[in-house]
Order: structure tokens, then C-alpha cells, then sequence
């Protein structure tokens, strides 16, 4: 099977140029102008953009949590994120208390396999620290998973500070990295029983007890952990202008350090959770989404190259499962959807709006992910010999983002009526078409992308 891409403009994240593209049997042939293959089929897209397919490092799909599961499993969550544009996710497989590392990898893998609309890979949660795990984590990553989640906060999965040195020196010994969910549990717990003492239990008690130094403290305490071990470390969902100075004192001392932020982060501020009634629920998520003064720094941040990947940590509840907490802000499923609608959100308001350039869009949502997460060249470019994981872009498109018009399986859109410009209009997975203009037409052709250390990215 031959498909070969006529007349459009090929992005990578070193530059723009025109190109066609040949892909045959689920890989890149040949990317140069003026080709011609009579037994191909070819598609007209002039006047489009080609990226490689965005990676979403950041989701959680099918996952036990706060009591309830999140709304998307791999197979509605897979199908979103194609629609979208992205032709690979990478899902947190939790390790419970009591599992070995391989009993979480076989739990993911009974949720996805088979059931995914696109690649996906896992990055393992740790939750409990044995020497029995200490060992197993040398075969886990012989085995292509390559990148952990450590949390510094919830009470099920937290690790202290001499189980973080211990996991981030016996990643550095077997050539993983982790990500870290950077919050300080303790003062969040003290300022949860300050807001219950108030008498105040609705949402806006969230954003009260999850303030900017919760997260600029946990950072600057990893770090400094991290600069004893020696060794690279990723913060995932950064969220404030202040966490983000923690990283630049760390990379000033000559740290490697690598940051994820979000699109609500980038496009939200928290006068959200004072909205009327239990509105403001819909965007309880951890952290909080900041002040405006946040989202400018970041984009500063993004702007200048200090911050990597853009991901989402799609982890999607339903209104009815959000209600869980109307009368106590604490049990509040913490998430909120994403996978679908990163791309448009980033190219209108980061491209269009803060002078981003395409170079940069394509790092930050596809080559970068797949160069800190192992999976470059095979992703995260349009090469010969790569995938042929094509989002064939319409920069003109122009719609309206609703919950009426999203694949996600939730009964509301965090960005509900906004207008933006631009959208995959075709999405490529391994050469075949597999979504159209939001409409998925491939299903469950997802595969498990097994993947090597990461690189540096500078």
C-alpha cells in the first residue's frame, strides 16, 4: 500500500520546507519535491502543513481514582486523541501497593491492547518501594519503558524524599527517567483543614489550598535531590511562574532538567473555580490552574525554549462522577479532558496568537516527546525510514470547540465555545488514513511502542 502526499510544506522542528511525501507499508519512503510513483494513491494537499503525528506524553485512560474510573478508556480516549491530530499517547500504568512492576504493566496492558486507535506506550507510576522492585527495574526497562512517575503528594502513591533519592539513583543506574507530579502534601493537608475550619467546602476551597508555593517547594526539594544523584529529571504539568523559577536556579547550576506544561495552564486562569453554583468543578484539577501572571510566564518560557513538551494529563470525568464532591471540595474527582483538542488550542493561541514559530509547535507537541521519551526517529519527524504518522494540517479551517462536536466521552468541553483557526483535516497512523477531519475512520490498529533512554534535548 503506497500513499504519496503532493504539493504540501513539511515541518520539522529545524525547519519548513516543500515537500512531497511517499509512504509504503506503514513507513516514510522518500520526502523530497517532484516525486512520482504511478502505483500510489495521491492526495492533493497544497496549501496544508505536514506534521509528524503529536505524541501526548500525558494521559489517563481507564484509570481507578478518588473512587470512581475516569470517563475514557483506551478505545474512547485513543479515538479522541486521533481525531485531534495525535497518533501516539503515553498512559500512566499505576503500580498499587502490593503489585510488582510487571503486575502494573499487565493490568495496562489488559486496558489497551486491542483497543487503541493509536500508538501508545507507558510510563510506570511507582507507588511502593521494595528492594524486590529496585531490582525489577532493570528488566522494565530492557524490556522498553523507559520513564516513571513519582508523586510527591496522594496519600495512595506519594513517596518520601529517601525513596525518591533511592528510585532516581537506580534510574540513573539503569538509564530511565522520571516525571514528577511536584506538590507538597503536608501543606496542603494543613490548608485543607484551615478551609473545612472556615466552614468553606466548595471549590473555591481547591484553588485555596493548592497555592503556587506548594509546587515551587516540591520542585526545589526534587531538584536538590535530583542534583545529588546526578542524574535528569522530567516536571510534569508545570503550573506556575514560580515553579519555573526553582527550574531556572536548578539549570543555572548546571542541572538537566526537563519541563511539561499544559494547554489550561497556558489558557486559564483560576477565577474559574469562583464561578457560580458547582460550575467552577469542571476545572478542579491538580495543580491548580494559576493567575494570569502563570500562564504569561510560561508562555515566556515556552517562547524562549525553556520549556520542552506541551501534554495534557487528559484525565477525564464526567459531570454526574465530578458532583461526587458538591458538598466537600476534597472529594472532587481531580481532571479534566484534553488528548483532542491540544493541537488546535496550541497552533491558534501559541502559533497565531504568542509568535510561536512552526518549528517550535512541532518540538513541543511531537519531536521533543519523542526524543525525551525514546521513541525518535521512529516518531516525532517526517524522514524516510520513520512511521508514517502524518497530520496533514489546514491552517485555514476555522470552528468552534463544544462538547457537541468532541469524541472524548465526557458531557462537557473546558473550552466550551471557543473559536480557533486551524485543525488536522487528515490524520496518517503506519500509512493509512485514519481520521478525517475529526472523524476517526481506523479503529483499534493502535499498537505498543516499546522504547529506548532518552536523549538530551540541550
Amino acid at each position: 500500500m503506497k500513499t504519496l502526499l503532493k504539493g504540501g510544506t513539511v515541518v520539522s522542528g529545524s525547519g519548513v520546507f516543500e515537500a512531497d511525501v511517499l509512504m509504503e507499508d506503514g513507513k516514510i519512503k522518500a520526502v523530497e519535491l517532484g516525486l512520482q510513483d504511478q502505483e500510489a494513491e495521491v492526495i492533493d494537499v497544497s496549501g496544508k502543513l505536514l506534521f509528524p503525528g503529536f505524541i501526548d506524553a500525558h494521559t489517563h485512560f481507564d484509570l481507578h481514582v478518588a473512587g470512581t474510573v475516569t470517563a475514557d478508556n483506551f478505545e474512547t480516549g485513543t479515538k479522541a486523541a486521533l481525531a485531534g491530530g495525535t497518533t501516539m499517547i503515553i498512559d500512566f500504568a499505576t503500580q498499587y501497593h502490593g503489585e510488582s512492576l510487571h503486575e502494573a504493566l499487565e493490568n495496562w496492558h489488559k486496558k489497551s491492547d486491542g483497543n487503541a486507535s493509536c500508538d501508545y506506550s507507558f510510563h510506570l507510576a511507582i507507588s511502593d518501594w521494595t528492594p524486590a522492585v529496585c531490582e525489577e527495574l532493570e528488566t522494565v526497562v530492557k524490556e522498553g519503558v523507559t520513564s516513571f512517575k513519582v508523586y510527591m503528594t496522594y496519600t495512595d502513591m506519594v513517596l518520601g524524599d529517601k525513596q525518591i533519592y533511592l528510585v532516581l539513583k537506580r534510574l540513573k543506574e539503569v538509564g530511565g527517567i522520571a516525571g514528577v507530579h511536584c506538590e507538597n502534601m503536608g501543606i496542603i493537608q494543613a490548608l485543607v483543614e484551615e478551609e473545612k475550619a472556615k466552614g468553606n467546602l466548595g471549590v473555591s476551597g481547591h484553588k485555596n489550598t493548592r497555592p503556587a508555593a506548594v509546587e515551587a517547594e516540591a520542585i526545589s526539594r526534587l531538584l536538590k535531590i535530583a542534583d545529588l544523584v546526578k542524574t535528569p529529571v522530567i516536571v510534569v504539568h508545570l503550573s506556575s511562574g514560580a515553579g519555573y523559577q526553582e527550574v531556572k536556579y536548578a539549570r543555572e547550576r548546571g542541572q538537566e532538567v526537563y519541563l511539561e506544561t499544559c494547554p489550561q495552564y497556558l489558557l486559564m486562569d483560576e477565577s474559574l473555580y469562583d464561578l457560580p453554583g458547582f460550575e467552577g468543578s469542571k476545572y478542579v484539577i491538580s495543580p491548580t490552574i494559576k493567575k494570569t501572571t502563570d500562564s504569561t510566564r510560561l508562555w515566556n518560557a515556552i517562547r524562549k525554549d525553556n520549556i520542552q513538551t506541551i501534554a495534557t494529563d487528559h484525565c477525564s470525568f464526567t459531570t454526574s462522577q465530578k458532583a461526587a464532591g458538591k458538598d466537600d471540595f476534597t472529594r472532587i474527582p481531580n481532571g479534566m479532558p484534553g488528548v483532542e483538542s491540544r493541537p488546535a488550542l496550541i497552533y491558534n493561541f501559541g502559533v497565531l496568537e504568542h509568535d510561536l514559530k512552526l518549528e517550535q509547535f512541532c518540538r513541543l507537541l511531537s519531536e521533543n516527546v519523542a526524543k525525551l521519551y525514546g521513541v525518535y526517529p521512529q516518531k516525532g519527524i517526517i524522514a524516510p525510514g520513520s512511521d508514517g504518522d502524518i497530520v496533514v494540517w489546514n491552517p485555514d479551517t476555522q470552528w468552534t470547540m463544544s462538547a457537541e462536536n468532541q469524541l472524548a466521552n465526557v458531557d462537557y468541553c473546558p473550552f466550551e465555545g471557543t473559536d480557533v483557526k486551524g485543525r488536522a483535516e487528515l490524520v496518517f497512523l503506519k500509512g493509512r488514513l485514519a481520521a478525517e477531519n475529526g472523524r476517526v475512520v481506523l479503529e483499534k490498529t493502535g499498537e505498543f511502542v516499546p522504547r529506548k533512554p532518552h536523549m538530551e534535548l540541550y
